[in-house]
């Protein structure tokens, strides 16, 4: 028979039912009648005490403070500011005509929720869905309004360009038949012979760098306005080195004829050269590699105040 000391050991180190009720996961319903253990229990938000799945519900363990969570829930939601809360809204476009030009044009009216329109920021017209692109509405022949003055600026500059080409190129023909021994040089040969004869007599009288290498030579005949020189066409025959760029070019032609070049003190286009490829028809930008925009036997021409390049002024 075990002695009272050693049934009085057992007994303590044998542990309680409130003892395994604390090392269980879950917890205890708290509504007094229930009081089930449960593994998964629910929190209620709005009187803060925790339940069974049978009564998980407000009106399953009678709330004290029933729809507390649902009221502080609206109350949050009604805090946040909308979606565009104090940003301006578009200004839609009054109802108008689609800006389709010709006769009888479009009768489409646009502005409308159904047909809200679209706006061409070259022109500064609002078109229907159908005329939207430009070569649908010719925005090519428009001439821009309102709010886009720079690109009929720009326009303007290109056939002022042109004109100014125009001019210096019938002022040439006539010098050039007075006095031969002053005459331009003769335009571009067709054949291939023709031009292998013209290119070889050029670089007969071309000067430049005697240490640059013949292959990366590119000869030229270079002229100057009346204007931009304040001469009488002012005229050379030079190469330069394949691997510059037109900037470049520009300088040392300037510094070649004599010609005051302003680019590097002033901002205004009123005073800056530009260089005209005759052949090309076009204004150069400064950063083109020579060697991909010219070649040997092209003439160019130093303009002031023509403005950024203009593609394709003339016809060449």
């Amino acid at each position: 028979m075990a002695s009272a000391a050693t049934l009085s050991q057992s007994s303590a180190s044998t542990p309680s039912s409130s003892d395994y009720d604390a090392d269980l996961i879950g917890t205890h319903c708290e509504l007094p009648e229930c009081n089930q253990l449960d593994f998964l229990p629910f929190f209620c938000q709005s009187c803060r005490h925790t339940f069974c799945l049978d009564h998980r519900t407000e009106t399953a363990h009678k709330c004290t403070n029933a729809g507390a969570w649902a009221t502080r829930r609206r109350e949050a939601q009604l805090s946040r500011p909308a979606y565009g809360a104090n940003k301006p809204m578009r200004e839609l476009i009054a109802q108008k005509p689609c800006s389709f030009p010709g006769s009888p044009g479009c009768k489409t009216t646009i502005g409308t929720s159904l047909v809200p329109g679209v706006h061409c920021t070259f022109c500064n017209r609002d078109y229907c869905l159908k005329h939207r692109l430009k070569e649908d509405h010719d925005c090519a022949n428009q001439a821009p309004i309102g709010a886009v003055p720079t690109a009929q600026k720009h326009l303007e500059t290109a056939r002022s360009a042109l004109d100014r080409f125009k001019l210096w190129s019938s002022s040439t023909k006539e010098k050039a038949s007075k006095s031969i021994s002053r005459s331009l040089p003769k335009p571009k040969p067709s054949s291939a012979s023709a031009r292998l004869v013209a290119v070889n007599n050029l670089k007969k009288t071309a000067k430049g760098d005697d240490k640059l290498a013949p292959e990366k030579r590119v000869y030229l005949y270079v002229e100057a306005e009346a204007e931009t020189a304040k001469a009488k066409f002012p005229k050379g025959a030079f190469f330069y080195n394949k691997d510059w760029v037109v900037g470049r070019v520009l300088d040392a032609a300037a510094k070649s004829l004599q010609v005051q070049n302003l680019n590097n003190q002033s901002n205004d286009e009123r005073d800056r050269l530009r260089v005209f490829h005759v052949e090309g028809g076009r204004v150069l930008e400064f950063n083109e590699k020579v060697g991909a925009a010219l070649v040997s036997g092209n003439t160019i021409v130093l303009l002031r105040g023509v403005g950024k390049a203009q593609e394709d002024l003339i016809e060449v």
